[in-house]
């Protein structure tokens, strides 16, 4: 419990860090991801093409990969931000291709014929989406969704090693002042098993509200 006790206010810090970079990513994604699904299954053909090279190029690319892509390519571009901001925007992104594909499988369970009547009382293809068809989607993605968020959170530890403070990066600072390297990392462990199942029980809680009986 020493390194608990006695390091409290560091553990602090780096959850509150992984709390921010997992809410932060998760809105992103979510934005994201539903937008490109909307892409996926447009009748457009130039937005498909968009949306599955979105998809085919990001679930392709290792996380740490697209790290580096953003924290030194984008600066090459003139874009300069904080490292938080481009962990934010890897970890999203990234993210966003899975939501992508989970929303387009809810998509593709509602009956055609709820599209089809709506195109018949004169509905655009947006009006349509976001009023009919992701309404009923979103009733049977949630628990993918969930299980992507609490993937998203485990992987924010990758941002540690990119000089953003967050809860896997404070093993550097306990192990240089002689801290118990095993202790140091079960209680990082814990850090991230509350968070996970902070997320889980979210989601577990809109399943049993929206969720489709089975």
């Amino acid at each position: 419990m020493d390194v608990l006790t006695e390091n409290f206010s560091l553990y602090g810090e780096g959850f509150w860090g992984t709390v921010k970079l997992t809410v932060y990513s998760s809105l992103l994604a979510l934005a994201v991801g539903v937008l490109m699904a909307g892409f996926r299954v447009a009748p457009v053909r130039a937005l498909r093409v968009v949306g599955t090279t979105w998809v085919t190029v990001l679930r392709n690319t290792p996380l740490t990969l697209l790290f580096f892509a953003m924290l030194l390519g984008l600066p090459r571009f003139g874009v300069a931000l904080p490292f938080e901001l481009f962990a934010v925007l890897a970890l999203g992104c990234y993210t966003s291709s899975f939501i992508c594909e989970a929303v387009r499988s809810g998509i593709n369970t509602v009956p055609v014929g709820q599209g089809e009547a709506a195109r018949s009382l004169g509905m655009t293809f947006g009006q349509t989406l976001g009023a009919v068809v992701l309404p009923q989607a979103f009733r049977s993605v949630i628990a993918p969704i969930g299980s992507t968020l609490i993937a998203l959170a485990k992987n924010s530890a990758i941002a540690g090693s990119f000089s953003v403070v967050e809860l896997l990066s404070t093993y550097k600072t306990l192990s240089e002042n002689g801290y118990s390297v095993v202790w140091s990392f079960v209680w990082i462990a814990v850090g991230y098993l509350i968070l996970t199942l902070a997320i889980s029980a979210l989601f577990h809680a809109m399943e049993r509200r929206w969720g489709v009986a089975r």
